[in-house]
């Protein structure tokens, strides 16, 4: 059973990678794997030999000889726990997506685009550089690429030049949400999973993510294509006159949200559903809008039209939701019956490289630059979902943030690597081959850099 249950997921996990060849949204066989693979193991739960308690981290004892009945049981209550877990970073990111669209109904991120004001494309490479590499940090990386495409897209005409500048967002965008708890969903998982604190990331992982960004952008200023300079179109009038005040509220409401969980210790879905009150009041004021977030009666759903909150809510990103649920249900699955613990556990102990005595330290970063190289192939959800199954390593250790850094910034060196480099792909058309062409040697670079730089601040500090 356990083979089969094996086989199903990677069914499911090469279908969810060829999504674009296959041409089904990732989300389906995410559903499918998941719903499979827990309804198997409700059948075969009298064949197990092991089951992982997640909140001991650590297999059960005598797991068979329990009865049929406390089995069931179990598996219930593991369902129960993980889906609980799942629906913290679920709901987190709903309020994080609905306050992103609402600074967007206000034209919030025209703001930004005032700030650039200068035609050296080497100038406008550092300036868009810099700020993805801060909003995918308070906003996370996929919603900073959204925005500062679109603003890009307003700025630069030629759209050959814009592909190298869409480039080098993806990799700023993706080294500024792995130093954050809120800029990336695998560093959110992690945080959310109690592996690292907001601080701790943030001072060992601020400093190689900027090396992962700057080292790139540094190189790729002396490349033909941000020579010169560009014609830039005059400013148009925001939309809103409400459009910075809603900029600067939404941000600050994001940030505050791991102030709230260090000061009442409650999970950060709990400071994001505040935060979201309090935008969306601001919103609903600013729009003249009687319309309450709840209503349901036809007046009010045909008066609805010109609430910010109702439109936010149309346009957040559902199917991505779905989908997380869907792969971090189906590694939770893998995860329960031991499979994950068992094969970090042989992967420890069977890898010495090439007959030399290795610690467990460099086992680690070997497993963990691997599993960097091998999100920019497969998705990093699942990747850091199996890490938290795989180590069993405390709070803030090293390992954790190292994992945060690697599977954040991995995905740069292949466009289908990242949501960041996904969303660029369809917002600008990029071919596949020619990111692995131009850019990806960039990111690789970037990424080896950050790397080395996270290993050597380890062992001097």
């Amino acid at each position: 059973m356990e083979t089969l249950l094996i086989v199903i997921f990677v069914i499911g996990y090469l279908a969810i990678t060829l999504e674009h060849n296959l041409k089904i949204d990732k989300l389906i066989p995410a559903l499918a794997m998941m719903a499979v693979m827990w309804a198997l193991m409700s059948f075969g739960i009298d064949g197990f030999p092991n089951w992982f308690d997640s909140g001991e981290h650590a297999l059960l004892e005598n797991f068979g000889a329990f009865g049929h009945e406390e089995k069931m049981e179990l598996l219930e209550e593991t369902l129960l726990h993980h889906l609980g877990k799942t629906s913290e970073i679920l709901v987190f990111l709903l309020g994080a997506m609905t306050i992103v669209e609402i600074i967007d109904y206000f034209d919030g991120f025209a703001t930004i685009k005032s700030y650039v004001k200068t035609r050296s494309k080497k100038k406008i490479l550092w300036i868009f550089s810099f700020l993805a590499f801060i909003l995918s940090a308070i906003i996370d990386n996929l919603t900073a690429t959204i925005v500062l495409i679109s603003i890009l897209q307003k700025i630069i005409k030629d759209r050959d030049t814009r592909l190298w500048y869409a480039g080098l967002i993806i990799i700023a965008a993706n080294a500024g949400g792995a130093w954050s708890p809120i800029g990336d969903v695998t560093t959110t998982m992690l945080w959310i999973g109690n592996k690292v604190t907001t601080a701790n990331l943030i001072e060992h992982l601020l400093v190689p993510s900027l090396f992962c960004m700057v080292i790139p952008s540094l190189i790729a200023s002396f490349l033909p294509a941000f020579k010169g300079e560009i014609d830039v179109e005059d400013d148009e009038p925001s939309k809103s006159k409400f459009g910075a005040t809603m900029l600067y509220l939404g941000l600050g409401a994001i940030i505050f949200v791991p102030i709230f969980k260090t000061i009442t210790h409650l999970p950060p879905y709990v400071g994001m559903m505040l935060s979201l009150a309090v935008v969306a009041t601001f919103a609903e004021i600013y729009s003249n809008s009687k319309i309450a977030i709840s209503s349901v009666d036809q007046e009010s759903d045909e008066a609805a039209h010109h609430s910010p909150v109702h439109s936010a809510l149309t346009k957040i990103e559902l199917p991505s939701i779905l989908f997380f649920l869907g792969i971090l249900m189906a590694v939770a699955a893998l995860e329960s019956l031991g499979m994950l613990f068992n094969f970090a556990e042989g992967l420890k102990q069977g890898m010495p490289l090439m007959g030399t005595e290795m610690t467990s330290t460099d086992v680690s970063d070997i497993v963990i630059l691997l599993l960097g190289v091998g999100s920019a192939v497969i998705d990093n959800v699942p990747l850091v979902a199996a890490s938290l199954g795989m180590f069993s390593e405390p709070m803030n250790d090293q390992l954790w943030h190292f994992i945060a850094y690697s599977a954040g910034t991995g995905g740069s060196m292949l466009i289908i690597g990242s949501a960041a480099g996904v969303v660029a792909m369809g917002m600008e058309k990029i071919d596949f081959f020619w990111y692995l062409r131009k850019i990806s040697w960039l990111a690789l670079i970037g990424f080896l850099a950050g790397a080395i730089c996270f290993m050597l601040m380890r062992n001097l500090f």
